[in-house]
C-alpha cells in the first residue's frame, strides 16, 4: 500500500485560479477543470481570498501577520502569569518565616 502525496499549490498559482473566477467570467468548474484541481478546493480559495485578500494563502506552515502576533502576546502573558505565580509564592514563603 502506497501513500499519497498530498498536492500543494502556490500562492501565485492560487491567487490566478480564483482571479480567473471573479475577473476572467468563467465559472468555477471551468477553471477548476482547466487547472485539474477540484472544484471544491477552488471554492475554498475563492472564500479565503475574499476573507482577506492582503494575506490571504501566508505559505506552508507560516501565519498570517495577525495571528503571528497574537500567538506571540499568548506566550508572553503566559510567562508573565507564571512569573507572576512564583512571585506570590515567594511572598507567602517569606510571609509565614517572618
Amino acid at each position: 500500500m502506497g501513500t499519497v502525496k498530498r498536492q500543494s499549490y502556490s500562492k501565485e498559482f492560487k491567487l490566478n485560479a480564483v482571479k480567473m473566477v471573479l475577473q476572467g467570467g468563467k465559472r468555477a468548474s471551468e477553471v477548476a477543470r482547466d487547472l485539474g484541481i477540484q472544484e471544491n478546493m477552488l471554492y475554498l480559495w475563492k472564500r479565503k481570498f475574499l476573507e482577506d485578500e492582503q494575506e490571504s494563502f501566508p505559505g506552508k506552515g507560516n501565519l498570517k501577520d495577525r495571528d503571528s502576533y497574537i500567538r506571540q502576546l499568548e506566550r508572553e502573558n503566559k510567562r508573565l502569569k507564571d512569573e507572576r505565580d512564583i512571585l506570590k509564592k515567594a511572598a507567602i514563603f517569606f510571609a509565614q518565616e517572618e
